[in-house]
C-alpha cells in the first residue's frame, strides 16, 4: 500500500492542481523497512523468553513502583485540578482495589481485566488536563496485573 502511495506521489496526485516541486514532492523512506518480515519473525517461535527471565523481571516490583510513584509526584506536581473536579487516584492500593485484584482471579481475567481499566482509563480516553494521571494510572494497574499474573502462575504450577 505505501508502495502505492508513493508511485502516486511521484507521477502527481492526479487532482490537476499545483504539486510540490523539489525533494519533497517524491520523498521516500531512508531506512527499508520490511514489516511482513518483521511479523515472519515475531510469529516464528524464534524468540523465546523464559519463564526464568520472566519471573526475574518482576523481581525488583517494590522499587519499580517507587520510582514510578516519584516520577508521577514530580510529573503532577504542575497540575492544576479543576476545584469541582474529583482527581482519580494514582496510589498503588486504590488501583488495585479498583481493579478488583484483592479477589482470586484465573489467567484468563487479568487480559479481561487489563482491557476493561484501559477503556475507562486510557489516557486517549479521558480530557485532556488529566492524560497525566491517566498514564501514570495505566502504569500503575499495568505493573499490577503483571504482579498478579506472574503470582497466579506461578500458583497454578505448585
Amino acid at each position: 500500500m505505501l508502495d502505492d502511495l508513493f508511485v502516486a506521489s511521484d507521477k502527481g496526485d492526479g487532482t490537476g492542481g499545483d504539486s510540490i516541486e523539489g525533494d519533497e514532492a517524491g520523498a521516500r523512506p531512508s531506512i527499508p523497512f520490511d514489516y511482513l518480515s518483521v511479523a515472519d519473525e515475531l510469529h516464528s517461535g524464534r524468540i523465546k523468553v523464559s519463564a526464568a527471565e520472566y519471573r526475574e523481571a518482576g523481581a525488583d516490583l517494590a522499587s519499580e513502583f517507587a520510582a514510578l510513584l516519584e516520577h508521577a509526584k514530580l510529573a503532577l506536581a504542575a497540575e492544576d485540578p479543576r476545584p469541582e473536579e474529583k482527581l482519580p487516584p494514582i496510589d498503588p492500593e486504590s488501583i488495585a482495589a479498583e481493579l478488583g485484584l484483592n479477589q482470586p482471579k484465573s489467567a484468563a481475567d487479568f487480559g479481561r481485566m487489563r482491557r476493561s481499566f484501559a477503556f475507562t482509563n486510557h489516557p486517549d480516553r479521558v480530557a485532556p488536563h488529566l492524560r497525566q494521571r491517566a498514564m501514570i494510572r495505566m502504569q500503575v494497574a499495568n505493573m499490577l496485573i503483571d504482579e498478579a499474573k506472574r503470582r497466579a502462575v506461578a500458583g497454578a504450577r505448585r
